[in-house]
């Protein structure tokens, strides 16, 4: 079955004239096939009253539970482009949105302020389940929901859907972090392995991954020619600098314990600066 657009025209296409759409492409977001009609404004002299007034305006009519998904699934898309997610995040957490509704009783009387904490929510559940976890505070940054709000919805979503998904660690957010700061692959790397060596040894233990990976990378960066500041990195992990130079003041008195042992320092690792 073709699930494109079906185009319909009632006048000879060798005309040139542009065909009316009549049929969009299915919406698997939509309860069932899309029936909805557009209806173009008309032309001619027939499409016009004797005063000159159009006739026909242009109109779509949608399902009210179809309408509610797709201002759902639109406000889901605008988190996601500001955070660089590809679509299959925003697909699944289109799906996750649906099966909510599909609850109402867990909705139900719910502010427009829990409903956009709950479609975070969604888009985080959604970002650990593809392989981009997003942190609830980067997520936070560029929607209308407080962090606090939206680990309260995914907590509220996990129960509802039964599902379960993996906890954040250094690893998820350091390529994005060296990344968006332009430092090598080689010092990812090290940062990678220093934040978990720090995590092993137990030195971070109650610190987010977050703040834990910014201080990783401040003292990788410190050793490499690829130096950064805390206050340069604070902007990218959603911490804040004293938060990294505090995470970093638990590692310094260890760091010789943390770098793999192949790394080669730029600079000696006895000029890491205290704080």
């Amino acid at each position: 079955m073709d699930v494109g657009s079906e185009w319909r025209t009632s006048t000879n296409e060798a005309t040139g004239a542009d065909p009316c759409l009549v049929g969009g492409a299915e919406n698997p977001l939509l309860n069932g096939s899309d029936f909805t009609t557009h209806i173009r404004r008309g032309r001619g002299t027939a499409a016009f009253d004797e005063f000159g007034n159009a006739k026909y305006t242009s109109r779509k009519t949608v399902a009210s539970g179809d309408g509610v998904l797709m201002n759902a699934s639109e406000k889901i898309s605008q988190i996601a482009d500001r955070l660089a997610l590809p679509k299959t995040v925003v697909d699944r957490a289109n799906n996750l949105v649906k099966v909510m509704l599909q609850d109402g009783k867990k909705l139900k009387g719910r502010s427009t302020d829990a409903m956009n904490a709950i479609l975070s929510a969604c888009l985080c559940i959604a970002s650990r389940q593809e392989g981009v976890p997003q942190t609830f505070k980067e997520v936070s940054a560029v929607s209308k929901s407080t962090k606090k709000e939206i680990v309260h919805a995914f907590k509220l979503v996990q129960g509802t859907l039964d599902i379960s998904v993996e906890a954040i660690t250094t690893g998820d957010v350091m390529s994005r972090f060296c990344s968006l700061l332009g430092l090598s692959n080689t010092v990812r790397d090290a940062a990678t392995a220093v934040a978990k060596a720090a995590e092993d040894l137990e030195i971070v233990t109650g610190r987010s991954p977050s703040a834990v990976a910014a201080a990783a990378i401040y003292m990788v960066s410190q050793v490499s020619e690829f130096k950064r500041s805390p206050e340069e990195i604070s902007k990218v992990a959603g911490v804040s600098d004293v938060t990294v130079r505090q995470v970093y003041k638990l590692m310094y008195s260890r760091a010789g314990e943390l770098f793999p042992k192949d790394f080669v320092f730029f600079t000696p690792i006895d000029m890491l600066p205290v704080a």
